[in-house]
């Protein structure tokens, strides 16, 4: 599967942005998807992660309250409003897709077998 993403870009502290990921239509079945970033010398984070099948959603402590992961599944694609933003969230932004997903605890990137491009969020 392919995925695409959109939606990064540069904002003040306090600002929003709403990054997009559409899966391309090929038969893969994504079970879940999700978001990660990277900051430069960290390593890659899970920053929410949400289920086709209805179950509760993922989310970091570091973002839970401010970001809401959100999917469409007309569209085979999964959303990430991003509010309140800090100059930590600061990273390279990731979308994942698996056909299972994480089996249990917190999503890690092992988890998932499909990346987007990613997309840069700078907050100043």
């Amino acid at each position: 599967v392919q995925l695409v993403e959109s939606g990064g870009g540069s904002v003040q502290a306090g600002g929003s942005l709403r990054l997009s990921c559409t899966a391309s239509d090929d038969g893969y079945s994504s079970a879940c998807m999700g978001w990660f970033r990277q900051a430069p010398g960290k390593e890659r984070e899970a920053v929410a992660t949400i289920y086709w099948g209805g179950l509760s959603p993922y989310y970091a402590d570091s973002v839970q309250g401010r970001f809401t992961i959100s999917r469409d599944s007309a569209t085979n694609t999964v959303y990430l409003e991003m509010n309140s933003l800090r100059p930590e969230d600061t990273a390279m932004y990731y979308c994942a897709a698996d056909s299972v997903g994480p089996a249990a605890g917190p999503p890690t990137a092992g988890d998932f077998a499909c990346w987007g491009q990613g997309t840069q969020v700078t907050v100043s």
